[in-house]
């Protein structure tokens, strides 16, 4: 056969600059987390779960959550920016 075959690429690309990585957390206590939430159907419900533990269990200081536009959307720029700024760690995740 004399043809050719196209080949899509499902990764998508990175356009963020590699960031220096922070410590390792040694607790949770007082400290401030930040969930990406991407934006499918029920994670909203995990993070405000999850947040409640955190807090009431482990005594995380606060809690962030931020939600994409969709999951196949990178973060926002200026919400990774935010987060790596305001949190001790940053749990992204997904729901269905």
């Amino acid at each position: 056969m004399a043809g050719s075959t196209l080949v899509f690429d499902p990764v998508a690309p990175c356009h963020n600059e590699p960031r220096q990585s922070r410590r390792a957390l040694d607790q949770l206590a007082g400290k401030v987390i930040g969930f990406i939430d991407n934006a499918k159907p029920n994670f909203n419900y995990l993070v405000d779960d999850l947040a409640e533990v955190l807090v009431s269990k482990y005594g995380v200081a606060s809690v962030i959550k931020r939600r994409k536009r969709s999951a196949s959307m990178a973060a926002p720029e200026a919400m990774v920016k935010e987060l790596a700024e305001q949190c001790d760690a940053v749990i992204t995740g997904s729901g269905d």
